[in-house]
């Protein structure tokens, strides 16, 4: 299977479906399964888009929550279909003010914003556990929604043994733990495989203080499909 397929996506697999929005993977075979996600705006009636891959239907997918009212880019390596699907919208693609390399690859208007999402009641706090990499996970106390688009992930290249979340191999021998500081989930949405909807703060707490223990496993399981992620994510 390919890392990430950069083909056309001839259909999609719909993901993560709740009150508040609904996800997709638009290419079920690839090894990065990169996941999207699209949240139901304050006002009911508009949704925004987060780190999107395109597919044939999306738009009529997604108008279901209403009209895209924007799109939001929360990986530095998460550019994917940012541009085009903004740009068929006529909106805006919103990026952290300090994020980096996304810019260069949207053609589409840019938002640089203090808390992205903020207008559907994110917060938003800074995540780099690497320094090729820049992230921004988003945490709704509302309804207990947790974003986060690489550090963690449900995803094959991720968890080992009964992990229902794994940690990025990178960032395992010494896992942020700071900025999921008194976060307690309901759900948690990745950028990289289904989400985690049934106890997601026990399944967060058990990734973040098992990674470092888990470490030699994971680096004997997941190394390869990881060294391959990671090339192709530094080619795009």
């Amino acid at each position: 299977m390919p890392a990430y397929d950069r083909s056309s996506a001839t259909g999609f697999r719909e993901i993560d479906r709740w009150r508040g929005g609904v996800g997709w993977i638009a290419h079920p075979n690839e090894d990065g399964e990169r996941a999207s996600h699209a949240l139901v705006g304050t006002g009911g009636d508009e949704v925004w888009l987060v780190d999107p891959v395109d597919a044939p239907g999306i738009d009529e997918f997604v108008a279901e929550f209403g009209e895209v009212a924007g799109v939001a880019v929360l990986s530095s390596h998460h550019a994917r279909d940012a541009g085009p699907i903004a740009t068929r919208h006529d909106v805006a693609v919103h990026i952290p003010q300090w994020m980096g390399r996304v810019a260069a690859r949207v053609d589409a208007p840019i938002e640089r914003e203090e808390r992205v999402l903020g207008t559907l009641g994110f917060e938003t706090r800074r995540v780099e556990p690497l320094s090729l990499y820049q992230g921004a996970i988003a945490y709704r106390d509302a309804d207990g929604t947790l974003i986060v688009p690489d550090l963690l992930s449900s995803g094959s290249a991720y968890p080992i043994g009964d992990e229902r979340i794994g940690v990025m191999l990178g960032a395992r021998l010494f896992p942020p733990r700071e900025p999921f500081a008194a976060l307690e989930p309901e759900r948690i949405l990745f950028g990289h495989g289904e989400g985690v909807f049934e106890d997601a703060t026990d399944a967060l707490d058990e990734a973040l203080a098992g990674a470092r223990r888990r470490f030699l496993r994971a680096l004997v399981q997941n190394l390869g499909t990881n060294l391959r992620l990671f090339g192709a994510a530094m080619r795009d």
